[in-house]
């Protein structure tokens, strides 16, 4: 039995040109390299899940996954970009095209495998843009900007860190275009809908692919691939659509469908329950620590009510007090205190830029370093404070200067005052006066009412 004798019409299929058969093998396996697991970290990834304690993480890092034979170390030291590895990709799809080409040099068409190859990319798709989707519809991806985040100098933010920015300062922004992602996730897990479905892909992750050029995001590689997979289903819409929107002449529907067995219809049924479930879990998941601990944002509360913008009323340094200045390396310009136990200050002195993402998942505070990864212009300590002594314990949140610890005893004379006493990061001894600034955010206080400064 071949190939066409699975198809509904049991007609034969039109021959294949010889550019058609050799352009469909490069990508046959090209594409199958990427989407099939054949790197080894994917299953050390899937078999060090702690399925019994699963986290949205965990199923989020599958969806991203794309062989990467050369790490980014190595990427680095030979001065090459992130698509090394798509080289690599290519030059053995034309290794393989070659040797296909020659071992069946009888083949008339590749019709039934093209359908399946359509259906693989489709749900890989899919899968990739269900993660995507629920992370940006629950604004988990792109926090909503700390108070520190909005009083650094926008000189001072890498590009990725103000697109970022300035997402998660709409939420309900940020959540629509979840709600896009998902909705062209759903479209693509139909056949009948997934022209429709890489409309979108287009429309929306084609902007994300550009912007994660021009922004550094750090996803250029999966948003391009993304972009490829939605090119390769639009392919195959491509006569029709010219026949009917250029040509303006009637265009043949696509009657192909596949005739499966009592066997294929059951394993049909079980992988679209199988990526239903995933949807089902992950959206669980992702809802579950949106509501009870954003995996980006510490979840130690901060000194009650602390939170806010403090000027640094006096600073004694040895019992030398110095003067308000932007140029002193030692003197504090500002404070403030986070929602959560994250205290950050600005100063003249220099700090060592976190460049990872702040993606990552970390369980304990000081290492959540979404807040100060990617910009310069403050300095993040992490704080435990003891409110029966009146204490704080300071560390650096940079992994650059983790070294850096302060140990200072606080009072609260009034509402808008707090006082710090103890030792700074180099064990001088600092008396600190803050003074809480009502400062108001035009974003906080509405575009449309009256606002009095």
């Amino acid at each position: 039995m071949n190939e066409n004798s699975h198809s509904k019409t049991q007609q034969p299929f039109r021959e294949w040109k010889g550019y058609e058969k050799n352009l469909f093998r490069f990508f046959f396996i090209f594409l199958i390299i990427q989407i099939v697991p054949v790197d080894w970290k994917f299953y050390h990834k899937l078999l060090s899940i702690n399925w019994l304690q699963l986290h949205f993480h965990d199923l989020f890092e599958l969806s991203k996954y794309q062989p990467q034979f050369f790490s980014e170390e190595t990427l680095d030291s030979w001065y090459i970009g992130s698509f090394a590895n798509w080289l690599l990709f290519a030059l053995l799809a034309a290794i393989g095209t070659v040797v296909w080409a020659r071992l069946d040099a009888q083949r008339r068409e590749y019709t039934v495998l093209y359908y399946w190859l359509r259906v693989l990319v489709r749900y890989r798709l899919a899968f990739v843009l269900i993660t995507y989707g629920f992370i940006k519809f629950f604004p988990l991806q792109m926090p909503y900007p700390s108070l520190s985040n909005l009083l650094t100098n926008y000189g001072d933010y890498f590009a990725w860190k103000i697109y970022f920015q300035t997402v998660g300062i709409a939420p309900k922004y940020e959540s629509f275009l979840g709600f896009v992602e998902i909705l062209a996730a759903f479209l693509l897990f139909n056949r009948r809908t997934v022209t429709f479905g890489v409309g979108l892909i287009f429309g929306f992750l084609g902007n994300v692919a550009v912007a994660n050029g021009f922004y550094a995001i750090g996803e250029a590689v999966l948003s391009t691939f993304i972009v490829l997979l939605a090119a390769f289903l639009f392919a195959y819409d491509i006569p029709r659509l010219y026949d009917l929107l250029v040509r303006e002449v009637p265009a043949r529907a696509n009657k192909f469908s596949y005739s499966f067995n009592a066997k294929a219809r059951r394993l049909r049924l079980l992988a679209k329950a199988a990526f239903l479930l995933f949807v089902l879990i992950f959206a669980y998941k992702a809802f579950d620590n949106y509501t009870n601990d954003p995996y980006k944002i510490p979840h130690t509360p901060g000194l009650d009510k602390a939170y806010g913008y403090y000027q640094v009323r006096e600073f004694v340094l040895n019992k030398d007090t110095i003067p308000y200045s932007k140029t002193d390396p030692n003197r504090w310009q500002d404070v403030i205190f986070e929602k959560w136990s994250t205290l950050t200050i600005r100063q003249n002195r220099p700090v060592k830029i976190d460049f990872s993402s702040g993606e990552a998942v970390h369980e304990k505070d000081i290492d959540r370093n979404y807040e100060l990864a990617g910009f310069a212009g403050r300095h993040y300590f992490y704080y435990e404070a003891d409110t029966l002594k009146h204490t704080l314990s300071l560390q650096n949140k940079n992994k650059n200067h983790r070294t850096e610890r302060m140990q200072l005893k606080y009072e609260r004379p009034n509402d808008s005052t707090i006082l710090l006493s103890g030792t700074n990061e180099r064990q001088d001894s600092i008396h600190v006066v803050l003074s809480r600034i009502n400062k108001k955010y035009m974003m906080f206080e509405g575009r449309r009412k009256p606002v009095k400064i």
